[in-house]
């Protein structure tokens, strides 16, 4: 069945990206990971804007830096799991005793070192789903979608999200110019003398969006009254209490079942009433927004389907889901790799962004 090209609704993909986060965060498989990596790659590579670039190589190069990160320390520090394979021993800095949990140097064994590795995986897969979400879907267009309470704060996020990036590129512009009239683009002194320009073209910047968004009637007064606000901060702090409090229930089995999912979705309602009581109060209209149709239903099931599953193994335990380093290849529970490769749907099942030339 061919699809009419068009943009899917941001929200669908961020959805899903989220899901394969939460997918990612309850497991350490090296498989699983890998896979989750995988799908992210490849459902990017089939459904990306051609026309904007692509954040998630930035984010998995981030993630390879945490592994070797998290490697190397292992080997420094270490991390508890000493196991009885020793690779190679290093020069061991002896500690006072009120330092007796920590060591400088000393045996490096291959389950400390496995262990880092899959806790490091762990986060960057984290990272990788994040970064295919905001490669398939800028986060400047799912602002047009938050409610009128956090308009201003998400417009804050996009522009900070937006600009960071530039930052980089009005770098090497300026290095580049420099090294074309003489100077060496190298050395901390040269580092230096890019400060100067890079901050004067993102003040300009910054002037230039300013008046933009002036122009467009950005910042105007809104009409409320002091109940109406004394209401919707009164919700939101409980709310977030409640939220707070849920979360440790769920992470702290001896905090008892009051505290846990009962609570958790009595401050998420808080919250959510906290949001539509300012917004009742700041209308906003909207300019051709985009319309949730089965495309995007798919999309977000082929996210929430691998969150479900794998926070369900983590819950009851499922062999592979935490394996143990140096017990040998882990053991590939055929219902989380399904529940991942489903993921993996998006890619074909959903609308290309534009026509492309091939």
């Amino acid at each position: 069945m061919q699809l009419r090209p068009r943009l899917l609704h941001p929200a669908a993909w961020w959805l899903w990206g989220l899901g394969l986060a939460t997918a990612a965060s309850r497991t350490t498989n090296p498989v699983v990971l890998l896979l989750i990596i995988g799908v992210c790659i490849v459902v990017v590579t089939e459904r990306r804007d051609p026309a904007t670039t692509n954040p998630l190589w930035g984010f998995l190069l981030i993630g390879a830096v945490i592994i070797a990160f998290r490697v190397v320390l292992t080997m420094l520090l270490g991390n508890g799991v000493y196991g009885d394979t020793v690779l190679f021993t290093l020069p061991q800095i002896p500690l006072p005793e009120w330092a007796s949990g920590i060591r400088l140097g000393g045996p490096v064994t291959l389950e400390s070192l496995l262990y880092a590795v899959y806790d490091g995986l762990r986060l960057a897969a984290v990272l990788a789903a994040l970064g295919a979400a905001n490669a398939l879907a800028s986060p400047r267009r799912l602002l047009r979608y938050l409610p009128a309470t956090l308009y201003d704060v998400g417009t804050a996020v996009v522009v900070g999200l937006t600009f960071a990036p530039q930052l980089l590129t009005d770098a090497r512009a300026v290095r580049s110019a420099r090294t074309l009239r003489g100077h060496d683009g190298t050395g901390l002194r040269e580092t230096a003398r890019l400060a100067v320009p890079v901050l004067e073209t993102a003040f300009e910047r910054s002037l230039g969006l300013a008046a933009s968004m002036e122009s467009r009637g950005y910042g105007r007064a809104v009409q409320g009254t002091s109940r109406d606000r004394r209401l919707a901060s009164g919700l939101a702090l409980v709310g977030l209490l409640g939220v707070v409090g849920g979360l440790y229930g769920l992470l702290d089995a001896s905090a008892g079942g009051v505290l846990g999912l009962p609570l958790l979705a009595v401050g998420a309602a808080l919250a959510a009433a906290s949001l539509a009581v300012g917004a009742s109060r700041e209308r906003r209209s909207g300019h051709r927004r985009d319309r949730w149709q089965w495309p995007e239903t798919v999309t977000a099931a082929a996210g929430a389907v691998p969150a479900v599953v794998l926070v369900v193994a983590a819950a009851q335990g499922w062999p592979g889901i935490v394996p143990a380093p140096g017990d040998g290849l882990p053991a590939l529970p055929l219902a989380v790799v399904a529940a991942v490769l489903l993921a993996a749907v998006p890619a074909w099942l959903t609308p290309r962004p534009r026509e492309e030339d091939r």
